[in-house]
């Protein structure tokens, strides 16, 4: 409970501080984290989002093709792909390389005694370090999941049309025809608390390291499990508020 409360706090006073991210020296350090959190997770994204698409195509697919129907194959991987696994996938991702990489950073501050240091100096840690972490990955989740849903369901056409006999006219009429724009806006959202999520169990994770480079190491890989059961649950809860 208590380290949920302060997870809770760091993540409200952060999003306090977000009024000075136009500041000159906020605004480059916002802009290096997009730049981690976007260009240099495309690679593994774009081989995830582009296989995920293919299996669902394939599975689906084979199954379809039983009944005589895997011409709707389409409308099963956008639907898929757009409401819950581009979402999913693309936080899996996030939390394992980028939230991994920000509990490691700020653990070691934190066990080297530069965060003590910048509170002497009067600098705020979560403003210095959580809130241009924070405002990255909530502008960055959504718009790599729009990517990973692209591929995804580029990925399922491939399949369509190259192992299931399904055009690739047919496949995007019946994924154009059976997802909605609120399939879209859900998954979205859900990259958006995704976002949250990854920064604040990394960040809080981070700041409570003790016990020098052993600590670093718990505390990296309890922030890829949190954040992986946390995604999960979340998952399920926001599809269960606006589906059923």
């Amino acid at each position: 409970m208590h380290d949920t409360g302060h997870g809770m706090f760091m993540l409200l006073e952060a999003a306090y501080f977000t009024r000075f991210v136009f500041s000159k020296r906020s605004r480059s350090e916002t802009a290096t984290q997009m730049f981690i959190t976007g260009i240099k997770s495309l690679a593994v994204i774009t081989v995830v989002a582009l296989f995920t698409g293919m299996i669902l195509a394939l599975q689906t697919g084979l199954e379809l093709r039983r009944y005589g129907q895997e011409v709707y194959i389409g409308s099963a991987v956008a639907v898929s792909m757009i409401r819950e696994m581009g979402p999913f996938m693309t936080g899996l991702i996030i939390a394992a390389s980028v939230g991994s990489a920000i509990a490691a950073q700020i653990g070691t501050m934190t066990v080297s005694e530069e965060i003590a240091a910048l509170e002497v100096m009067s600098i705020n840690p979560n403003r210095f370090l959580v809130m241009p972490r924070l405002v990255a990955l909530t502008v960055m989740m959504p718009i790599l999941t729009v990517y990973t849903n692209i591929l995804g369901i580029l990925g399922g056409a491939v399949v369509g049309s190259t192992q299931l006999g399904v055009s690739m006219q047919a496949y995007m009429d019946n994924a154009t025809q059976f997802s909605t724009n609120k399939d879209l806006y859900v998954g979205l959202f859900k990259a958006f608390i995704f976002g949250i999520v990854i920064t604040g169990v990394a960040c809080h994770q981070g700041f409570m390291t003790r016990d020098g480079a052993v600590g670093v190491g718990r505390a990296t890989r309890r922030s890829v499990i949190i954040s992986f059961l946390v995604i999960l649950v979340l998952g399920y809860i926001i599809t269960r508020l606006f589906y059923v």
